[in-house]
Parts: structure tokens; sequence; C-alpha cells
């Protein structure tokens, strides 16, 4: 039997200029990312498992330094009995300017090489591991024009960056149904930052910690074994703070304190002060109540890690008021159309007031 952990898309050093952080925000996200790092080589020291897999993105290129790579050299070293196999991505090219170059790397480390499919054959374990690194920041080549197929005797596993579901894209388009048909006991794909289990042989790691609100919920590393021709995977929840995006639903009985509370008991206090939340407004305000984004966040702000606020609620109207100011025009017309619909029913109203906002809008855009 083999035990194996499998990561990716780490892009430690990544500077966090495309989120609304704050710069001290930024900079403990920043440091988280090398804490987990951290973490998870410690824990494949712990669970002793037989290889530690590294799909690519590892860094990000443009903002890290020979310290830094000095620094991933180290961490790894501290793994000796652990194989670490690792391949470049689109944001950490390994080419002649790489700082992957300028390092010596230990023995128990394998960065597989750019010119073709490689192999790492590991006698001891019967087990064959096959990666390929990128040398460049797109990449549509045909990695497999050359590969002679496998030897059944044995484990084996292919680690690599690319991406099943866009056969157009730039980013080493693979083809599942092809990959599936090699008889790879597993194939640990990078780039994706969705966790993503394919099969019982195929699984995109994932982020092991969030980068962004478009990467939410649970993220972690990837748990493997195979014995007997069976292979065996978990996705272990790993990321010290989760993106979530939460939805308050509003109606015009709701007052200015009744959002303050809907917004804090959204989720369980321990999870408030650990994880960041976007947080959308929705339903219909009352017109007495005064939806103040930065006033909300300021009041809750004791409460929460990080929270962001989108408010996509429409304003309460005086339906009477507003059909007689517009008795004579579409905005009337449709007003006294809908009454004679069910305006107890949500749907049927929700559909009233967002009609009234897109018209009212029209209105004042002439």
């Amino acid at each position: 039997m083999i035990k194996f952990i499998h990561t990716g898309d780490l892009h430690l050093g990544l500077q966090f200029n495309n989120v609304s952080f704050d710069v001290q925000r930024a900079n403990e996200r920043r440091l988280e990312l090398w804490n987990t790092f951290n973490r998870i080589v410690d824990k494949a020291i712990e669970d002793e498992v037989d290889f530690l897999f590294i799909a690519g993105d590892l860094y990000e290129e443009r903002y890290f330094t020979l310290a830094d790579m000095k620094r991933i050299r180290d961490t790894l070293a501290k793994a000796k009995d652990v194989q670490v196999l690792m391949v470049a991505g689109n944001h950490d090219t390994l080419n002649k300017k790489s700082l992957y170059m300028m390092i010596e790397w230990p023995e128990n480390i394998t960065l597989f090489s750019t010119k073709e499919l490689e192999i790492k054959e590991f006698p001891e374990k019967n087990t064959c591991i096959y990666g390929y690194s990128w040398d460049k920041g797109e990449n549509r080549e045909n990695i497999f024009k050359d590969f002679k197929g496998i030897d059944k005797e044995k484990i084996n596993i292919l680690i690599i960056h690319g991406d099943i579901f866009d056969k157009q894209s730039p980013y080493l388009p693979l083809d599942k149904n092809y990959l599936d048909q090699l008889g790879f006991d597993y194939i640990g794909l990078g780039h994706i930052h969705k966790p993503n289990i394919i099969s019982p042989k195929m699984a995109y790691c994932g982020s092991p910690e969030s980068l962004n609100f478009g990467e939410l919920g649970e993220h972690g590393i990837i748990q493997g074994s195979i014995e007997n021709g069976e292979t065996q995977i978990d996705l272990l929840p790993f990321s010290s703070r989760k993106f979530l995006e939460k939805t308050i639903d509003i109606n015009e009985t709701v007052g200015y304190v009744d959002i303050l509370d809907k917004i804090k008991g959204c989720d369980h206090e321990e999870e408030l002060k650990n994880n960041l939340y976007r947080i959308k407004l929705e339903g219909i305000v009352n017109k007495d109540v005064n939806i103040n984004i930065q006033d909300i966040r300021n009041s809750l702000d004791k409460y929460f890690y990080y929270i962001e606020i989108i408010d996509n609620t429409i304003m309460d109207y005086d339906l009477n008021s507003l059909e007689e100011e517009n008795k004579d025009n579409i905005i009337g017309h449709f007003i006294r159309e809908m009454k004679e619909k069910d305006l107890e029913d949500k749907i049927i109203k929700d559909a009233l007031y967002i009609g009234l906002e897109a018209l009212l809008k029209g209105k004042v855009g002439e």
C-alpha cells in the first residue's frame, strides 16, 4: 500500500490586489497561505505518507523572491522521509528565469521537467509517478503524443496542471475520457481552485485556502491510498478560513435593528469571528428604513472577522399615491393591472416592486 497527499494552487506570495480587503486583512491572508503550506507538510510527516504531490501554482512568480523559494525548500526538506513530487503551472512556470532553477533541491524532492511527460520510478514502492511542468503562462501542448502507456504491474500516478472542463482552454486542455482510458491508479489535477473529486481515481485538489469570494465553501487537500489495485481518496477540510455568502431576506415589516439582528444571526458566533462573509440583502425594504451599507458594516464590524454587504433590496412604495400620480401613464396602468392579482402572494408582490423599480428608473432617466 502507498499513502499520499495531493495539494496544489497554493499561490504563495499572492498580494490579494483583486479583493476588497484592507491592507491588514491582505497581510494576514498572505501569511495564512504560508501557514497552511507548513501545516500540509507537517501533516505529510505526521501521517507518514509515502508521497506529497503538488500540482502546480505553488507560488506567484511575479511577487516571489529567492528568499521565498529557499523558504519553500527548507519547509519541504523537513519531510525527509516523504517523496515530494511537484509540477509547475501557469503561475509558477519552469524556465531559465525561474526561481525553481536557482535552488538546489534535496534528494526527496522531484520537480518534473517541461520537455514531455516525465516518469519517476520508485521500485521499493512498485510505483511510477508521471508529471509535466509548464514553461510559459499559456499552454496547448499535446503532452501525450509520445506517451507509450503504463506498466500495469505497477502503481501508476499522474500529476498534471490543466483544464478538463474546457477543450478550448489556453491552460492545457485535457480530455477526461482520454485520461480515464490510460489506466492510471490516480490522476492528481491542479489549476481549478474549487476541490472536485471527478471520479474515484481523479480529482482536483483545489486551493487549500480560498483566495476570494469566487471560491466559496470548504477547501482542503486530497488524502489518498492505493492498495491491491483499489484507490481510496477523500477531501480533507484544511483551510484556516472560509469565504461564505449569505442571503438575508427582508420585507416591509422589518426595521433597521431587525436587519442588523438578521445579519448577526446568519451563522454561529465562532464562525462569524473566523470566516469571511459576503452578505446579500434581498427583498422589499420599508420606505422609512435607511439602508446605509457603511453604517451597517461599522455597526457589525465587532461581530465579524470580515464582512462586506451588497444591497439588492427594493424600496417599499405607497401604491395608492404612486398610482394617482401616474394614473395617465404606463406606471399607473401597471399598478392597476397588478392590483387585480393577489398581492398577498409574495411572488406577485415581488414582481410588482421589481417592475416598478425598472419603470421609475426609466422615468427618471427621461
